[in-house]
């Protein structure tokens, strides 16, 4: 196997599929609940009414079906969808749609995440994690992609304290 071959199977294998010394994948538990999902909603808010962004927000659960959703005044409508998408790949995937982001950045091989289904790289979806399962995501939409990202995770920040 040359240089180059075994460079780019380092970059793919970690979107394709785990390496057999690689710790297994996150498991799913039981999906979010209405409370929890309407908690990640109001810390996301909060934070985007803060910095003064509007933003779709929406949590699916493990599956990636809508728990619930909250789009603030003069939110793009585009962004609807948008959000969803995100919270979607995040939980189908269990893992933050930054990641497939910072993949399709490097080229290459990496290209394929664009025709891949139910992928969206771009920055602002994050798998919910509650005692060490995923039981939904989070998707942000509206403002800038590391903005989104910064929407969702006050939401998970939030979702973390007692």
């Amino acid at each position: 196997m040359t240089i180059r071959s075994t460079l780019l199977l380092t970059l793919v294998l970690p979107l394709a599929s785990a390496p057999a010394t690689a710790q297994a994948p996150i498991p799913y538990g039981a999906p979010i609940n209405l409370e929890q999902a309407r908690k990640l909603i109001a810390a996301a808010e909060a934070e985007a009414a803060k910095q003064k962004w509007p933003v779709a927000i929406a949590i699916v659960d493990g599956s990636g079906h809508l728990v619930a959703f909250a789009r603030m005044d003069n939110t793009q409508l585009g962004s609807i969808e948008v959000a969803l998408e995100k919270a979607k790949c995040a939980a189908l995937f269990r893992r933050p749609t930054k990641l497939f982001e910072e993949a399709l950045v490097m080229g290459g091989a990496n290209l394929r995440v664009l025709k891949a289904p139910g992928i969206i790289p771009i920055e602002g979806g994050l798998p919910i994690i509650h005692d060490g399962k995923v039981i939904g995501a989070i998707g942000v939409s509206g403002v800038k992609a590391n903005e989104d990202g910064q929407v969702a995770q006050a939401g998970i920040d939030a979702f973390k304290k007692p």
